[in-house]
């Protein structure tokens, strides 16, 4: 059999790495300080021990490096990586030291010479098993005699993980640090699960039940949404840092949290073959996103079409940051022409339509108006309930000496009164 014994750097990403060790082998456990991997099995799948290793270890990653070392037994396994600091050979005779079974019994074992694997393998088995107990059972399972029990682990279904701060966090912004790290295992655990983030939530924990006299949350939170299902932590990060950025904390902050909120299966990233579709840079919904973090949901708006014949109607406008928004944005995005309009209406409509006045009966803006094309008739809205009415308008393109182009309609009257009023409803660049 093979195993690998490994160690994280840091301590605090020693689950993560299990998470990302399961991502070539079943078989991984928790061994005292380090993981243990047994991947005997699967060495054929990744193409021998060298190509699993690359794999492992080589590859670019997001976690913090690990020491490893690998032998035929877990336990001899584990030796071996414990004499690496030491900066000790790794020999056939490994000393009692590096088992943890021996650790308590080391004065009295080396008292009567036994200071190696081998010396104590070469005392009587019976009176050893007596005297040091457990020492004869894990040597036997160091050298393979007896079968190893390990609980393996296995991934969770939610991703929640919490870390203490390395100093108080006064600042929203200085939480951004712990952040990543944080974000860093989130990736690792989306690769393990196979699947993309679509929604997450930060934490964070109050060192401050009172502050001036008032009682005061124990967390407080933000939340990170996407459009598209995504494993680009530089995506979330930004995101992230954008959100924080413009946060305030209630009270210094000791503890961090996140947490996967929505999830679903991973597809992978879709390619083209034509180089046009392509394009460098970043993708349009990202933008998007990060634009409406920055600048206010509210300030960055998409239009809806709305089956209705009143201009001021034709469309509504919504935050860019709904998904159904960015969808739609991006199917307009990728059509080959304009959305069709008809040919005379302006490229700017007026908030609320400006009565015009009339003289001679003629409509007056900046002196009189000159029509050009119409009517173009609409009736439409009889169904609302509104104070003006139905719509009953007749349109017109207008020509002012002094403003140019305009597009002005006239409201048919009732046929008990014989008033006309126009208005100015748009503008043409």
């Amino acid at each position: 059999m093979d195993w690998i014994a490994l160690r994280p750097s840091l301590e605090q990403e020693r689950e993560a790495w299990g998470w990302r060790a399961l991502q070539y082998t079943p078989r991984v456990a928790q061994a005292e300080e380090a993981l243990v991997l047994e991947v005997s099995a699967s060495l054929r799948l990744w193409g021998g021990r060298r190509r699993l290793l690359e794999r492992l270890f080589g590859q670019p990653q997001p976690l913090a490096a690990a020491q490893w070392a690998q032998g035929p037994t877990s336990l001899q396994a584990l030796a071996l990586l414990r004499l690496q600091p030491a900066g000790r050979p790794a020999t056939d005779d490994l000393p009692l030291q590096v088992l943890s079974a021996a650790s308590e019994h080391l004065p009295v074992l080396e008292r009567i010479g036994c200071r190696t694997w081998g010396d104590a393998r070469r005392l009587p088995r019976a009176g050893l098993a007596r005297r040091f107990a457990g020492l004869v059972q894990a040597l036997e399972c160091a050298y393979g005699e007896q079968p190893e029990i390990h609980a393996w682990l296995q991934l969770p279904q939610a991703f929640d993980l919490r870390l203490e701060l390395p100093a108080l966090a006064t600042q929203a912004s200085e939480l951004m640090w712990t952040a990543q790290r944080l974000l860093s295992q989130l990736q690792v655990w989306l690769q393990a699960r196979q699947r993309g983030v679509l929604a997450l939530e930060l934490e964070w924990t109050l060192d401050l039940r009172r502050l001036n006299g008032m009682e005061l949350p124990a967390h407080e939170r933000l939340e990170v949404r996407t459009a598209q299902p995504t494993q680009d932590m530089a995506h979330l990060r930004r995101l992230l840092g954008e959100q924080l950025a413009r946060a305030s904390l209630a009270a210094p902050a000791n503890y961090l949290r996140l947490r996967s909120l929505d999830t679903v299966p991973w597809a992978g990233a879709s390619g083209s073959l034509l180089p046009q579709d392509d394009a460098p840079g970043e993708a349009l919904h990202q933008l998007i996103e990060r634009l409406s973090v920055r600048l206010g949901a509210g300030n960055v708006v998409v239009p809806q079409a709305h089956a209705d014949h009143r201009p001021e109607r034709m469309q509504s406008w919504h935050p860019a940051r709904d998904a159904a928004g960015l969808l739609a944005t991006a199917r307009a995005g990728r059509r080959a022409g304009p959305l069709p309009c008809d040919a005379l209406y302006p490229q700017w409509l007026l908030p609320q339509p400006l009565r015009l006045d009339v003289r001679a009966e003629k409509p007056q803006f900046q002196g009189p108006l000159r029509l050009l094309a119409g009517p173009q008739r609409i009736e439409t809205g009889w169904w609302d309930d509104g104070a003006r009415g139905p719509a009953v308008r007749d349109y017109f393109v207008a020509r002012s000496e002094q403003a140019g182009l305009l597009w002005i309609y006239r409201e048919r009257p009732a046929q008990d009164s014989a008033q006309v009023r126009w208005y100015l409803h748009g503008l043409y660049a």
